[in-house]
């Protein structure tokens, strides 16, 4: 957990660690850097598929577009050793959430919804844009960056925790 020594650390997770986790970690790590918070920010993905490649192209190009850099991400996959890591853990969708909270079994980091955890009202869940079209993924970089906004301000007011 944070310390003194140890900035405030969170993983966000969605299934393919390809799309939405990746977006969100950019975004975090862009904004909090702007905002001088010191966080420790990765991604993964409760999914095996897409493990050691790159995010989806399509993000990466809806990124770009909006100033946020996906060109060095490489997907993994979450293991048990991240609950003891990380400070949060933050799932993009209920499935996430599910798969996250069974293989925690009660131990280390919460597991939460990202969206609920930001204070982003609407939606509930982060929407998977990967079988939709490029729409998606540029509503994906505006959801991403609005529940960051929520983030920051929830860092800023001394969550530690």
């Amino acid at each position: 957990m944070a310390s003194a020594d140890r900035p405030t650390s969170i993983l966000f997770v969605c299934l393919g660690n390809i799309c939405r986790s990746p977006l969100v970690e950019a975004v975090a790590r862009q904004h909090c850097a702007a905002a001088g918070l010191d966080v420790a920010l990765a991604s993964c993905g409760t999914g095996h598929w897409h493990v050691g490649k790159g995010a989806d192209a399509r993000m990466v190009k809806a990124a770009a577009a909006a100033g946020y850099d996906l060109s060095s991400h490489r997907a993994r996959q979450v293991h048990a050793g991240d609950f003891d890591r990380f400070d949060q853990v933050l799932a993009m969708d209920e499935d996430n959430l599910d798969a996250l909270l069974t293989m925690r079994r009660g131990r280390g980091a919460p597991v939460e919804l990202f969206l609920s955890w930001a204070g982003v009202d609407a939606p509930h869940a982060f929407p998977d844009p990967y079988h939709g079209d490029a729409d998606g993924f540029r509503r994906s970089v505006a959801l991403a960056e609005r529940a960051v906004e929520g983030l920051v301000a929830r860092l800023r007011g001394g969550w530690n925790g």
